[in-house]
């Protein structure tokens, strides 16, 4: 005889922004708040409910859900599938007092934020475990849009792995995760612990570090990739002065993307899409 299911969660209404139940979905508009708490309070959130439903596919648990009633309907299979978390309800104006901004993309979920991987581990299990051949690494970006779109582009394009430097910006925050549709869900990532020394890492892995800048001794992306090694990462810099010096030394070579009419160089994310078109691989 099975086992009977597990109830429905149940709805949590509330009319008080300040309902201490509320704290994981407070000041959500406030980024150096958010930056700071979220990481030290174990969490992070999923905007809209297609972002959620791609968190959870990929094994990230629920601590709540916030949405308006209207929603309930569409997330009833979300919320069956997790009695565990709590379903808060309020109606549209206590969202947005609660939140900062109108909650219009479906609902809201505080997720427990994962533990990472040390860089070897992630880059030998990548690949169903045949390990990465090519992964990015950002220094120090510091928009969480261009975090966001490199991952979408990392995605798309094939690559094995993201790697972010101790001062780059979130790629869990809520920005970088709306604007990666869920992307750094799918990318496998993780942190590095030191910088530029981490790439050292990298190379007793047998990568190559190409790093993308301008320099006199660059080579052009066409001739890396006529020559491509079998693993590969690329280095992408921050948005104002792009890779560091130390960065720089750090890599076995720097790559620079042709370009015409004067163009000395493009947005970090459009580079990363460029770079990641140029040298996908089978």
């Amino acid at each position: 005889m099975s086992s009977p299911a597990e109830p429905r969660p149940a709805v949590v209404r509330v009319a008080d922004p300040s309902d201490p139940r509320l704290h994981d979905y407070t000041g959500l508009t406030d980024v150096k708040l958010r930056t700071v708490r979220e990481p030290a309070e174990g969490l992070f959130m999923a905007e809209s409910s297609n972002v959620i439903r791609r968190a959870l596919a990929a094994g990230h648990r629920p601590r709540s859900f916030l949405m308006a009633d209207k929603w309930l309907d569409s997330m009833a299979d979300v919320l069956d599938a997790h009695p565990e978390a709590p379903v808060f309800v309020a109606d549209e104006q206590v969202l947005e007092a609660i939140t900062g901004f109108h909650l219009h993309r479906g609902a809201l979920a505080a997720m427990h934020r994962p533990v990472l991987p040390s860089v070897h581990d992630l880059v030998a299990g990548a690949r169903g475990g045949a390990g990465a051949r090519r992964v990015a690494v950002l220094e120090d970006i510091v928009d969480h849009t261009n975090v966001g779109a490199i991952f979408r582009s990392a995605a798309a394009l094939g690559v094995d792995a993201v790697l972010v430097s101790p001062r780059c910006a979130d790629p869990l925050y809520r920005r970088s995760v709306r604007v990666s549709m869920g992307a750094v869900f799918q990318v496998p990532w993780t942190r590095l612990e030191t910088w530029p020394e981490g790439l050292d890492g990298l190379r007793a892995d047998g990568f190559t570090v190409g790093a993308l800048a301008l320099a006199d001794d660059a080579v052009s992306l066409d001739d890396l990739v006529a020559d491509a090694p079998t693993r590969l990462a690329l280095v992408l810099g921050t948005e104002g002065h792009g890779l560091s010096r130390g960065a720089v030394a750090a890599a076995d070579m720097v790559v620079k993307i042709p370009m015409a009419d004067g163009v000395d160089s493009l947005n970090v994310a459009a580079a990363s899409a460029v770079a990641f078109w140029a040298t996908r691989t089978p």
